[in-house]
């Protein structure tokens, strides 16, 4: 069977849009949940909150495609990008440590997205991601550019002798042409184009029919989701800061089953429904992330002054697991590894903490286990 962009109607896709009217409704309503929750946020905790997002994502949007990138020198580099301080400089010295390739590059590409939503796609927006991305790499011969190499553009799978080949893309030679008319179809797509599609609609398209083209040497993956965050920005007319990468990573095997099985056909209803949920998760996992985090601070505000260091110490690691916690939840094992101190002294922090209202507690014995007490904050 041929592939998508060898059937005689691509790129026409088609699909039911009374399979999408529903989702595209709801996208809208948790939008505005998501504008009245930010707004309830001071001004210098929306920049901190507004990192922690970026951060989180260009971790998971890179750890999809294996890439375990440094969570403090990420930070460092987008704190350093939106001009809110010094923490940790490119150059090493007095600023800081050097901030590595791979982590300065996915910063960079997440502000540069955040900063031109609006702006309309183009040849070289996307070479200038993918020259921020593949900073550094040494395999890599075309960089800044779309692939060049005449060999065809595989995603397999299996050992040498039992290659399973999960898509073939277009030739180097027709990627040029083929990225001239995904760029100009884009725009005209937008709310302010010629032919304007609804946002769960056009972001769906617009990611399946990028990653069918698969222009890139690398990089394809983590460009085709910050394209699909650019649309769904632009169909609301702001950033969206959604957690998109996120909930892809939570379900990376049926996202990548789904691309697979809508790699053939250009009749793509079912692929559109389940990337229209899987935005929706992304979409109410960010509001949570707003609630977890001013709940956050109403947690600290009225424990301020009431925990010593070792205690302030393990709060703030828990929180840094940030919405699902410790796996199964904190021991006292836990406790004496981050406090650095004996089990006596855990068990009377850990006791005063619960006395406190800080944390509640599950289980008996070896079994027990330590939660943050922050369901009456949110």
């Amino acid at each position: 069977m041929d592939w998508i962009w060898q059937q005689p109607e691509w790129p026409d896709f088609t699909y039911r849009t009374s399979a999408l009217d529903d989702l595209e409704r709801r996208f809208l309503l948790q939008s505005g949940e998501f504008v009245g929750a930010f707004r309830h946020i001071g001004a210098d905790d929306q920049d901190r909150l507004r990192i922690e997002l970026i951060r989180d994502e260009a971790l998971k949007t890179s750890e999809i495609e294996g890439e375990l990138l440094n969570r403090d020198s990420v930070q460092s580099s987008l704190i350093q990008q939106f001009g809110l301080g010094k923490d940790g400089g490119n150059d090493g010295g007095k600023d800081g440590p050097r901030v590595p390739d791979a982590e300065r590059g996915i910063a960079e590409m997440m502000v540069d997205l955040y900063r031109t939503f609006a702006s309309p796609l183009a040849d070289k927006m996307m070479f200038g991601w993918h020259a921020m991305l593949m900073a550094g790499a040494k395999d890599i011969e075309d960089v800044g550019t779309y692939r060049r190499q005449g060999d065809p553009m595989q995603i397999v799978s299996g050992p040498l002798h039992k290659r399973r080949v999960h898509f073939e893309a277009p030739p180097a030679k027709a990627v040029p042409q083929e990225m001239k008319a995904f760029v100009a179809w884009f725009n005209d797509s937008a709310p302010a184009g010629k032919n304007p599609l609804p946002p769960l609609t056009r972001a769906g398209i617009a990611h399946l029919y990028f990653e069918c083209i698969h222009p890139f040497e690398d990089g394809n993956g983590r460009i085709g989701r910050a394209i699909a965050e650019k649309t769904l920005a632009q169909g609301l007319g702001r950033p969206t800061l959604i957690a998109l990468a996120y909930a892809i990573e939570r379900k990376r095997k049926a996202y990548y089953a789904a691309l697979e099985h809508s790699s053939r056909e250009t009749e793509i209803t079912d692929w559109l429904v389940f990337f229209a949920n899987t935005v929706l998760e992304a979409q109410a996992t960010t509001i949570e992330r707003v609630d977890f985090y001013m709940a956050k601070a109403r947690f600290y505000e009225r424990l301020r002054g009431q925990m010593n260091e070792r205690q302030e110490r393990v709060v703030a690691r828990m929180f840094r697991e940030g919405l699902d916690g410790f796996k199964g939840g904190l021991s006292a094992e836990n406790y004496i590894t981050i406090a650095k101190t004996s089990r006596a002294t855990a068990t009377r922090d850990l006791q005063d903490l619960v006395a406190k209202g800080a944390l509640s507690r599950t289980g008996e014995l070896k079994h027990t286990r330590y939660h943050l007490a922050i369901a009456g904050e949110r």
